[in-house]
């Protein structure tokens, strides 16, 4: 089966090297080419358009930055692929533009999910990524073997449009439990205790999360490189919070924690991983 993959940056990069790990024949894409290029020595083809990189392919799979990327994208994607091709978008996007592109791809005689993943950078790494899959089911069995090639979690959620509201669900989850943990270690400091000796003590307990346990590991050591940029974050929270205001949803905790990001971004932390959240607690 081959594959074209658009978007190599730190969450696709590995995405791709697990596919051709496991046989898939993969060309690749990013809008800056070295990134793409990179992936070569391990046997993708860097192609250097959206319209050669999708010729003669098998399945489309996406994952860009914010909405406007993966609407750009899919209007070239939808221009120059072949019929029957399975398109699979993995970005966090927009419910109801996975809808939109849905009812496009269907009129092409083409199959679209949304298939957004949580798990980040590790996740990706370690191919144990959580997918969530909206669209059609028949295109969702069809693909199972690619996903199980990224991840360890595969939930079919239901028609298109639903993986990106479960995506939401999981986005407001991680905010409040982030910020929780982040409160957490700022206290134990400030009160004078081990801070190693009280995470070993709370992290396998009522409190325990994989933000407790992975975030503070950074934070100790000061390491705020991305495995999940907090720019995105902002992106998820602000796309959460319009999807909430249809359904006329007050989410208190969602909209504080999303201040407390926009505030990082505006101080120029956007490119930091989401456990510079700590620097919002150390630094204001």
């Amino acid at each position: 089966m081959k594959i074209a993959f658009i978007g190599t940056g730190v969450m696709g990069s590995s995405m791709v090297k697990n596919l051709l790990k496991n046989n898939f024949e993969v060309n690749v894409y990013n809008r800056t080419t070295s990134k793409a290029k990179a992936l070569e020595e391990f046997g993708a083809i860097c192609t250097l358009s959206i319209a050669d990189c999708v010729k003669d392919v098998d399945v489309v799979i996406t994952i860009v930055g914010y909405p406007k990327d993966v609407e750009e994208t899919y209007n070239a994607v939808l221009e120059n692929v072949k019929e029957n091709t399975l398109l699979i978008d993995m970005t966090t996007s927009s419910p109801s533009l996975a809808k939109k592109i849905y009812q496009q791809a269907k009129e092409k005689n083409l199959d679209f999910l949304d298939a957004p993943v949580s798990g980040g950078d590790i996740g990706a790494k370690n191919a144990t990524l959580t997918i969530m899959v909206g669209g059609n089911k028949e295109a969702y069995e069809k693909a199972s073997d690619i996903f199980k090639a990224m991840g360890t979690t595969l939930n079919y959620i239901g028609e298109s449009g639903s993986g990106q509201h479960c995506k939401m669900a999981n986005q407001i989850a991680i905010a409040g439990t982030i910020a929780g943990s982040m409160e957490a270690i700022i206290y134990t400091i400030k009160q004078g205790l081990d801070i190693n000796t009280v995470l070993k003590a709370i992290s396998k307990g009522a409190a325990a999360s994989s933000q407790l346990e992975n975030v503070s590991k950074k934070v100790l050591i000061e390491d705020y490189n991305p495995g999940f940029y907090i720019k995105h974050f902002i992106k998820d929270m602000r796309i959460a919070k319009d999807e909430a205001t249809k359904k006329d949803l007050l989410l208190p905790v969602l909209n504080q924690v999303l201040t407390q990001f926009e505030y990082l971004e505006e101080k120029g932390y956007g490119d930091l991983g989401t456990q510079a959240l700590y620097k919002y607690y150390s630094e204001s």
